[in-house]
Protein backbone atom coordinates (compact mmCIF):
# COMPACT_ATOMS: atom_id res chain seq x y z
CA UNK A 1 0.00 0.00 0.00
CA UNK A 2 3.02 2.63 1.04
CA UNK A 3 4.92 1.94 -2.30
CA UNK A 4 1.72 1.88 -4.64
CA UNK A 5 0.47 5.40 -2.56
CA UNK A 6 3.92 7.09 -3.08
CA UNK A 7 4.00 5.88 -6.96
CA UNK A 8 0.87 7.78 -7.57
CA UNK A 9 1.93 10.48 -5.54
CA UNK A 10 4.73 10.90 -7.69
CA UNK A 11 3.02 10.31 -10.78
CA UNK A 12 0.42 13.04 -9.52
CA UNK A 13 3.30 15.82 -9.11
CA UNK A 14 4.87 14.40 -12.37
CA UNK A 15 7.36 16.98 -13.28
CA UNK A 16 7.69 18.50 -9.91
CA UNK A 17 10.80 17.16 -8.66
CA UNK A 18 11.14 19.48 -5.73
CA UNK A 19 7.50 18.48 -4.35
CA UNK A 20 7.90 14.44 -4.58
CA UNK A 21 11.71 15.15 -2.87
CA UNK A 22 9.45 16.96 -0.41
CA UNK A 23 6.75 14.57 0.83
CA UNK A 24 9.30 11.45 0.13
CA UNK A 25 12.07 13.30 2.97
CA UNK A 26 8.70 14.09 5.56
CA UNK A 27 7.52 10.28 4.98
CA UNK A 28 10.90 9.07 6.05
CA UNK A 29 11.16 11.35 8.92
CA UNK A 30 7.95 10.53 9.67
CA UNK A 31 8.19 6.92 9.89
CA UNK A 32 11.72 6.82 11.45
CA UNK A 33 10.08 8.90 14.58
CA UNK A 34 7.05 6.66 14.51
CA UNK A 35 9.14 3.95 14.79
CA UNK A 36 11.66 5.64 17.09
CA UNK A 37 8.35 5.98 19.54
CA UNK A 38 8.01 2.45 19.10
CA UNK A 39 4.23 2.94 18.21
CA UNK A 40 1.69 -0.13 16.79
CA UNK A 41 1.79 -1.17 13.31
CA UNK A 42 -1.31 0.45 12.39
CA UNK A 43 -0.96 3.91 13.66
CA UNK A 44 2.46 3.85 12.07
CA UNK A 45 0.96 3.32 8.52
CA UNK A 46 -1.62 5.73 9.46
CA UNK A 47 1.61 8.07 10.11
CA UNK A 48 3.53 7.29 6.57
CA UNK A 49 -0.24 7.72 4.37
CA UNK A 50 -0.40 11.17 5.99
CA UNK A 51 3.05 11.63 5.21
CA UNK A 52 2.81 10.67 1.64
CA UNK A 53 -0.75 12.92 1.08
CA UNK A 54 0.06 15.80 3.49
CA UNK A 55 0.61 18.11 0.45
CA UNK A 56 -1.70 17.15 -2.12
CA UNK A 57 -3.85 20.42 -1.87
CA UNK A 58 -0.50 22.65 -3.32
CA UNK A 59 -1.24 21.80 -6.90
CA UNK A 60 -4.72 22.52 -6.66
CA UNK A 61 -3.87 25.66 -5.05
CA UNK A 62 -1.32 27.07 -7.19
CA UNK A 63 -3.57 26.22 -10.23
CA UNK A 64 -6.44 27.63 -8.49
CA UNK A 65 -4.95 30.16 -6.93
CA UNK A 66 -1.70 30.85 -7.88
CA UNK A 67 -0.71 30.51 -4.15
CA UNK A 68 0.91 27.29 -2.35
CA UNK A 69 -0.62 28.51 1.19
CA UNK A 70 -0.75 26.63 4.13
CA UNK A 71 -4.27 27.39 4.70
CA UNK A 72 -5.30 26.62 1.03
CA UNK A 73 -3.37 23.06 1.13
CA UNK A 74 -5.41 22.81 4.22
CA UNK A 75 -8.77 23.83 2.34
CA UNK A 76 -7.99 21.99 -0.72
CA UNK A 77 -6.18 18.70 0.48
CA UNK A 78 -8.83 16.67 2.05
CA UNK A 79 -10.79 15.85 -0.63
CA UNK A 80 -8.17 15.19 -3.36
CA UNK A 81 -6.91 12.77 -0.28
CA UNK A 82 -9.90 10.90 0.20
CA UNK A 83 -10.41 10.35 -3.52
CA UNK A 84 -7.32 9.26 -3.85
CA UNK A 85 -7.18 6.49 -0.86
CA UNK A 86 -10.90 5.65 -1.55
CA UNK A 87 -9.31 4.48 -5.09
CA UNK A 88 -6.80 2.51 -2.92
CA UNK A 89 -9.37 0.55 -1.13
CA UNK A 90 -7.82 2.35 1.94
CA UNK A 91 -9.86 1.88 4.92
CA UNK A 92 -12.73 4.45 5.39
CA UNK A 93 -12.28 5.55 9.36
CA UNK A 94 -8.54 5.96 8.26
CA UNK A 95 -8.94 8.35 5.29
CA UNK A 96 -11.31 10.66 8.07
CA UNK A 97 -8.38 10.32 9.87
CA UNK A 98 -5.69 11.39 7.22
CA UNK A 99 -7.96 14.02 5.67
CA UNK A 100 -8.36 15.73 9.29
CA UNK A 101 -4.47 15.76 9.10
CA UNK A 102 -4.12 16.90 6.26
CA UNK A 103 -6.73 19.96 6.36
CA UNK A 104 -4.61 20.56 9.18
CA UNK A 105 -1.16 19.80 9.28
CA UNK A 106 -0.34 23.74 9.00
CA UNK A 107 -2.54 24.81 12.18
CA UNK A 108 0.38 23.96 14.92
CA UNK A 109 -2.51 24.89 18.07
CA UNK A 110 -4.22 21.74 19.49
CA UNK A 111 -2.33 19.55 17.53
CA UNK A 112 -4.07 16.07 19.16
CA UNK A 113 -2.63 12.53 18.61
CA UNK A 114 0.42 11.42 18.03
CA UNK A 115 0.16 11.08 14.76
CA UNK A 116 -0.69 14.77 13.95
CA UNK A 117 2.47 15.74 15.99
CA UNK A 118 4.68 13.42 14.10
CA UNK A 119 3.31 14.95 10.53
CA UNK A 120 3.98 18.13 12.18
CA UNK A 121 7.62 17.47 13.43
CA UNK A 122 8.57 15.38 10.37
CA UNK A 123 7.26 18.38 8.30
CA UNK A 124 9.33 20.83 9.80
CA UNK A 125 12.52 18.55 9.89
CA UNK A 126 12.22 19.14 5.98
CA UNK A 127 11.53 22.36 5.79
CA UNK A 128 13.89 23.86 8.27
CA UNK A 129 16.74 22.37 5.83
CA UNK A 130 14.30 23.29 2.49
CA UNK A 131 13.46 27.24 3.31
CA UNK A 132 16.78 27.94 5.42
CA UNK A 133 15.43 28.76 8.20
CA UNK A 134 18.08 30.24 10.81
CA UNK A 135 18.94 28.81 14.30
CA UNK A 136 16.67 30.96 16.31
CA UNK A 137 13.68 30.32 14.05
CA UNK A 138 14.43 26.41 14.28
CA UNK A 139 14.68 27.37 18.32
CA UNK A 140 11.34 28.99 18.23
CA UNK A 141 9.64 26.35 16.45
CA UNK A 142 11.92 23.09 18.42
CA UNK A 143 10.24 24.92 21.78
CA UNK A 144 6.94 25.58 20.93
CA UNK A 145 6.42 22.58 18.42
CA UNK A 146 8.06 19.93 19.11
CA UNK A 147 6.59 17.26 21.73
CA UNK A 148 8.35 13.45 20.71
CA UNK A 149 11.62 12.60 22.33
CA UNK A 150 12.18 10.97 19.18
CA UNK A 151 11.22 14.21 16.93
CA UNK A 152 13.29 16.29 19.07
CA UNK A 153 15.96 14.14 19.42
CA UNK A 154 16.29 14.08 15.83
CA UNK A 155 15.81 18.17 15.61
CA UNK A 156 19.01 18.05 17.66
CA UNK A 157 21.19 16.00 15.82
CA UNK A 158 20.22 18.05 12.35
CA UNK A 159 20.25 21.66 13.81
CA UNK A 160 22.85 21.55 16.89
CA UNK A 161 19.98 22.80 18.99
Amino acid sequence: MINTLAYKMMTYYSGDAKRIQHFIKVHSFAKLIGEMEQLDPETLTLIEVTALVHDIGIKAAEAQFGSSNGKLQEQLGPDLAKKLLKELDYHEEKIKRVCYIVGHHHTYTDIQGIDYQILVEADFLVNFYEDELGKEAIKTAYNNIFKTPSGKKLCEIMYGI
